[in-house]
């Protein structure tokens, strides 16, 4: 087959966005739902150079690529997607709420953009609901030391797969990390707010998320709005690999 007939299928700049060696790892994170922000240099540069074809590609798959005004890039998969899908659990968005919620506060300078899972814990022990929290691990209102150890378990496996998803970025072994941009996934409908940090908090203490045409359940906290219904957001997830790391 000749060049000609080649470039009638795939625009020479796509031919040059596959044939790039970053493509082939790159391609595989976006299909299980990583978030690639500036902190990824090389990575983020590959998209943002290849935007344009890249989207072409995956839509074919009837997936977009999205650039959230934040600058961040992650592919979203439509409902008829060849592109395989999971849904983050209850425990795992309102971590993200809360990682949000740090991401915009002060303690995030203070911190030089560092936390520990220990203060991300008792972070989201004073901005949740307890009762609710732990109604996640006991099904009843109050549990014990215990209880809230595994507690502490369940959140340190949704902050594990939010560092897969690239909402963190990892400090070294000891349970230190710095906070993505891409946690504003987790806060787009905060993002036009007169004060995005306070209506932060109020999603996580209410377990609601401001929509713009219907109530929201906690199942949608991350949903994008479309143009003629509010989508269910949807990362793309290995499932057996998170089931896999839930057991960690």
């Amino acid at each position: 087959m000749s060049l000609t007939n080649i470039e009638e299928f795939m625009p020479e700049k796509l031919a040059k966005a596959i044939a790039n060696p970053l493509f082939p790892a790159l391609d595989n994170a976006l299909r299980s739902g990583r978030h690639v922000s500036s902190e990824d240099l090389d990575n983020h540069a590959y998209l943002i150079e290849f935007e344009k074809e890249l989207a072409m590609f995956y839509r074919r798959y009837n997936a977009e690529l999205v650039r959230a005004p934040e600058g961040f890039l992650y592919l979203r998969p439509r409902s008829t997607s060849l592109i395989g899908r999971s849904i983050l659990s209850e425990i795992d968005m309102l971590v993200g709420k809360v990682l949000c919620f740090l991401y915009l506060s002060p303690e995030r300078l203070a911190h030089e953009g560092i936390f520990t899972n220990q203060e991300l814990f008792d972070e989201l022990l004073v901005l949740a609901d307890e009762q609710k929290l732990m109604k996640l691990v006991t099904n009843r209102a109050s549990g014990s030391d215990l209880d809230r150890e595994k507690l502490f378990d369940k959140v340190k496996t949704s902050l594990r797969r939010l560092r897969r998803l690239g909402m963190l970025i990892p400090i070294g072994e000891n349970g230190k990390f710095r906070i993505s941009e891409s946690v504003f996934r987790f806060g787009a409908d905060v993002r036009t707010g007169d004060d995005v940090r306070e209506a932060q908090l109020r999603l996580i203490r209410d377990g609601e998320a401001v929509v713009h045409q219907q109530p929201s359940s906690q199942s949608s906290l991350l949903d994008d709005v479309d143009t003629n219904n509010q989508e269910e957001l949807e990362m793309q997830q290995d499932v057996e690999q998170a089931v896999q790391e839930s057991n960690i």
